[in-house]
């Protein structure tokens, strides 16, 4: 296809919709296959090796798998008008740069973890990579820009009248 020239193409809501939903379903796959893959494995073949951990690691993998799914559904809620149209096709959940991408991420990371976890349980700690990359994210983006931000210039003329007013009060 070739380049085209001027603005780059919008989605329309109905578009975003049906993106939306199949975005949903892919990570809707990603976390079923995921968790019946450890359940299966773990459970029916290597039960002995299954140990109270991982039950705490089950859960709490299925709650960040809940969880992440809500959160995911609550933004890309579409809006109907009685007729069926699609009036407001929630927000672009493959926006790139968006809260969703953050979201999507998480869900891949733990179902990578829980895939690897079926071998060793050790792997469970790949868990912290993902605090260790929302700190990253605050420390790129708001905390060292705010700590090593250039101190505002002033111009010699406003530096003499303030250093004249600061004279007269001693």
């Amino acid at each position: 296809m070739p380049p085209t020239k001027g603005k780059v193409g919008t989605k329309g809501q109905k578009q975003i919709a049906e993106e939306n939903k199949a975005t949903l379903k892919f990570y809707f796959n990603i976390m079923a296959g995921a968790s019946a893959a450890f359940i299966l494995v773990r459970l029916l073949w290597w039960l002995e090796s299954f140990t109270w951990v991982n039950w705490l690691a089950l859960i709490f993998a299925s709650s960040i798998y809940v969880g992440c799914y809500q959160f995911m559904a609550s933004m890309a809620k579409a809006t109907y008008s009685q007729t069926g149209q699609v009036v407001d096709g929630g927000l672009d959940l493959n926006m790139e740069s968006g809260m969703a991408e953050h979201v999507k991420d998480i869900i891949l990371m733990t179902a990578i973890v829980q895939v690897l976890a079926i071998l060793w349980d050790y792997f469970w700690l790949l868990w912290l990579l993902i605090p260790g990359r929302a700190f990253y994210l605050l420390w790129v983006n708001i905390l060292s820009p705010w700590i090593f931000a250039p101190a505002p210039e002033v111009d010699e003329k406003k530096q003499r009248k303030m250093e004249r007013k600061m004279n007269k009060k001693f």
